[in-house]
């Protein structure tokens, strides 16, 4: 799909990987809408961009739903959607006080697995009713998934099932959503740039960095956001979990 021109919505959109993506749609054209739980942050960028900020809690089925209503009124039914909202807490099974409480699980799996697919059902069900481009498609939705669902850590057992299940829901999804032509995919990025990753010290960023064969550095935001427009350009691409790591394979701690 040539993205020029169409209404693309980005979760997550004020800042890290979401904002990277947010700037390389608008680049390419897009009429872009910010959809982030911190909106303050969405609506600085979107102000550079010249797109919408949309306050969005992605989990919320009320908030995400007034969210997708507010952004086709402003730029249409759009025909991309970025899932990049998320959230990472490291806390063990068993800890020192004991099991690790349920609601941490569930807070984890709440927003990076339900929020994907809250965003994911309600972008479909607007781009199925989109009049179809070339090779009868009508929309795109990219998720972000994470190394993590393949090689979780310690620690990252609520992580890594949330985002072990945007990358198993990915197949389905697309292979239920092919009869609109509506392809589904999902980036697993490695070590990166983001603003969590930022917070700390320069030396443990640095060697992180090193531990990544090739680039031995952490990944740009803006090189995830280049292959989600690869992934929303090249129509041949669907149903796929596509890593993004510099050959890096996550060790147990």
């Amino acid at each position: 799909m040539d993205i020029k021109g169409h209404a693309a919505l980005v979760t997550g959109g004020g800042s890290g990987l979401g904002a990277a993506t947010a700037r390389r749609l608008a680049a390419a054209g897009a009429r872009v809408a910010l959809l982030d739980v911190n909106v303050d942050g969405a609506q600085a960028l979107a102000r550079e961009l010249g797109g919408l900020a949309v306050r969005c809690d992605v989990a919320d089925p009320d908030s995400a739903a007034a969210a997708v209503v507010e952004a086709r009124a402003a730029h249409g039914p759009a025909r991309v959607l970025v899932n990049c909202a998320g959230i990472g807490v490291a806390k063990r099974i068993l800890g020192r006080d004991g099991p690790q409480p349920l609601g941490d699980f569930e807070r984890v799996v709440r927003v990076n697995l339900l929020g994907s697919f809250n965003m994911l059902r309600l972008a479909a069900s607007d781009m199925s009713g989109l009049e179809p481009l070339e090779d009868g498609e009508r929309g795109v939705v990219v998720s972000t998934a994470s190394v993590a669902a393949f090689e979780g850590q310690v620690g990252q057992a609520a992580y890594a099932a949330s985002k072990g299940g945007v990358a198993s829901m990915t197949l389905p999804a697309a292979r239920e959503l092919a009869q609109f032509g509506i392809r589904v995919m999902a980036i697993a990025p490695g070590l990166f740039l983001t603003p969590m990753m930022q917070g700390l010290p320069e030396e443990v960023q640095a060697s992180l960095g090193a531990s990544i064969p090739f680039p031995k550095r952490l990944g740009k935001p803006e090189e995830f956001a280049d292959l989600v427009l690869t992934c929303v350009a090249n129509r041949s691409l669907n149903g796929e979990v596509i890593r993004l790591d510099g050959a890096l394979r996550l060790p147990p701690r």
